[in-house]
């Protein structure tokens, strides 16, 4: 038995747990558990001490090299890390390290590396962003600043966390000029790219860069599973082998069995068909979601429509408030996000060029809606308690 505290401040008691669309993770119908148990045990059965051994920092030789295959660059670029952030706190500390100055990012953007570079004591700057993605012309702006060179730029282009937008191709363009111009790298986080259920694919910036200055990372924690804490970078060829060796230097070495069986998950053709499957699955709950909104929300909001990945955006309207509704929510069962956890806090969080007055609260009439983890009848009834909150 689930208990809640009502508005009155009173315990009920309810028979389903909490609608969470605050968690951006897979369902657990998502992960393929049965066939991930064979591949470990199959693993084990034929590698036997190795794969519970240490090993290269740079992970798993298998997977490395599938990893480099798909992305036409040599193994020794790929380094395989425990999970995508980990990876981000090696990279970021390098590059603060090698460029010390501020970190740029979308507005609004993923919220761990926000704490991660607050920790790091680092000035974030937080860029605009459209419908079509981050703003080209703000980055540009932001880079002729009379300021020393930012560090790096922190994105991720396709179907962002938190905000599910894309980045345009034009937009993807442009933004390779200028960090060529400026010489300014780039960390390319995409680990939803290969979660698209309809239109087509783009190029990433690495692909159309070259990977001279864009780092490209991804993880297997929204295609295969999470649990197992795999994830990459692809690095350039100069900066790969200094990686290596920050990695091995943090945790001497990655965990090879996971990454061994998501190797043999691969290996025995398991991948493609499981992405079909998690695409329809998610194709299914997104569109149970905006369906759930068109036919309830207020007029005041407004939402996109993304093409892949686990999030949409929500903005409530003028005056509207996502902490409070946040709370409420959570008082009746259903957890979101506000859009304000997806903007640096403190002074570095005004939006260069924007007309956000200052103590305001970037997001504040926002929050993000995961769709990834509930199924579509408990989307249904979770949107129908926030249409209801709202009014």
């Amino acid at each position: 038995m689930t208990f809640l505290v009502t508005d009155t401040g009173t315990l009920a008691a309810v028979s389903n747990p909490p609608i969470s669309f605050a968690r951006g993770a897979p369902a657990p119908d998502l992960i393929p558990a049965s066939e991930l148990a064979e591949c470990a045990y199959a693993v084990a059965q034929r590698e036997g001490a190795k794969v519970f051994s240490y090993g290269p920092g740079g992970g798993y030789e298998p997977l490395r090299d599938w990893v480099a295959e798909r992305h036409g660059v040599e193994p020794s670029q790929v380094v395989l890390t425990v999970g995508g952030l980990l990876g981000f706190v090696l990279y970021a500390a390098e590059q603060l390290a090698r460029r010390p100055g501020r970190v740029l990012v979308e507005g609004p953007t993923y919220d761990r590396p926000l704490k991660i570079l607050a920790r790091e004591r680092a000035e974030i700057v937080s860029l605009p962003m459209d419908e079509e993605g981050l703003d080209p012309e703000a980055l540009e702006a932001e880079l002729r600043r009379d300021l020393d060179p930012p560090s790096f730029l922190y994105t991720i282009p396709t179907f962002q966390n938190p905000s599910g937008r894309t980045l345009s191709v034009e937009r993807r363009r442009r933004i390779v000029d200028i960090a060529a111009d400026h010489r300014l790298p780039v960390l390319e986080d995409d680990p939803y790219g290969l979660v698209r259920y309809e239109g087509e694919p783009h190029p990433t910036l690495r692909e159309l860069e070259g990977g001279d200055l864009v780092t490209y990372t991804s993880s297997f924690s929204k295609t295969v599973a999470p649990g197992l804490r795999t994830g990459y970078f692809v690095l350039p060829r100069d900066e790969a082998r200094g990686f290596e060796e920050r990695a091995v230097s943090t945790y001497i070495s990655p965990p090879f069995h996971a990454q061994a069986t998501i190797a043999e998950f691969v290996a025995s053709g398991r991948f493609e068909p499981n992405l079909v499957r998690v695409c329809t699955s998610l194709r299914e709950r997104r569109d149970a979601m905006l369906e759930a909104l068109e036919r309830s929300f207020p007029d005041s909001a407004s939402w996109n429509r993304p093409e892949g990945g686990y999030f949409l955006w929500l903005e409530l309207g003028e005056g509207g408030d996502a902490s409070d509704l946040a709370a409420r929510a959570g008082a009746r069962g259903v957890s979101i996000v506000r859009g304000e956890d997806f903007f640096p806090a403190g002074s570095n969080a005004l939006v260069p060029g924007s007309s956000q007055a200052p103590g305001s609260r970037l997001g504040a009439s926002s929050a993000r809606l995961a769709f990834s983890y509930e199924p579509p009848e408990r989307i249904a009834e979770g949107i129908a308690a926030l249409s209801e909150l709202l009014g």
